[in-house]
């Protein structure tokens, strides 16, 4: 068994009669941090959203390492029973564009909620892990506040938080920083590269050309429901080989 902490095989998704998602392959192992990179529409989203189980596959197999989620059955996704789902979704998190925190619930209960409700861990130690996360994310002392009383960069900090609290394998951010200022952005994204130094295993969609070559290993590039490109980030940002890949970062040329 190799490091693969997640792969997908010949992934497809369509809505309608728009396929979203053609044939689509991918892995990451066990440290990696993948960034997914491209044009709006072009299947990043629903790629996520496929991988962290919000949208079904209509084909193609899905894998948290040696689980089974999807498999592949005559060019249909099948998937696992209400066990296998439940598995899953203790392998990774997700960090929404829009922070998805509970507006009424404290930031402690936020983080302790599902710790307490999901993992079963008594509330004193899920007190103790969020309080030591919050430290980690520059946040000591907000405990109590609501998320209206923060900022959108130290909301998007407790999101990360409380998908940390679950000690996944990996964790998924979709576009982390497109609803923050630059100010706001800078904060979040110090948080995310400190986790790839830790060798926090991630996978980010982001439109954030020079953070994507500065903190991932590798880089897709996905326009048209397809993977262009993809190869070491540094390589794909400043050298790409396709004149799609190209095409797309010389909007970003002053990045």
């Amino acid at each position: 068994m190799t490091d693969a902490v997640v792969s997908l095989e010949s992934g497809k998704k369509s809505f309608g009669s728009n396929q979203v998602l053609k044939d689509i392959s991918l892995t990451v192992n066990k440290g990696d941090v993948l960034a997914i990179i491209g044009p709006s529409g072009g299947g990043k989203s629903t790629l996520l959203r496929c991988m962290t189980l919000l949208e079904t596959l209509d084909g193609g197999s899905l894998a948290y390492g040696d689980l089974a989620v999807a498999t592949d059955a005559g060019g249909r996704a099948v998937y696992g029973g209400k066990q296998v789902l439940a598995k899953a979704k203790e392998r990774f998190g997700l960090v929404f564009q829009n922070f998805n925190l509970f507006p009424h619930y404290t930031v402690m209960k936020n983080i302790t909620d599902p710790l307490i409700c999901v993992q079963k861990m008594p509330k004193e130690q899920a007190e103790a892990r969020a309080v030591e996360l919050l430290a980690k994310m520059g946040l000591s002392g907000k405990e109590a506040m609501v998320p209206c009383e923060l900022s959108g960069g130290q909301q998007q900090r407790v999101a990360i938080a409380r998908a940390l609290a679950m000690n996944p394998d990996v964790l998924f951010f979709d576009e982390p920083t497109s609803a923050l200022d630059p100010e706001l952005t800078r904060e979040v994204l110090k948080v995310i590269r400190d986790l790839a130094s830790e060798h926090m295993t991630m996978v980010i969609v982001t439109h954030e050309m020079s953070f994507a070559r500065d903190v991932a290993d590798r880089i897709i590039f996905m326009d048209g429901g397809v993977i262009v490109e993809q190869g070491p980030a540094d390589q794909l940002i400043n050298n790409p080989q396709h004149n799609r890949t190209k095409a797309f970062l010389s909007n970003y040329a002053n990045n």
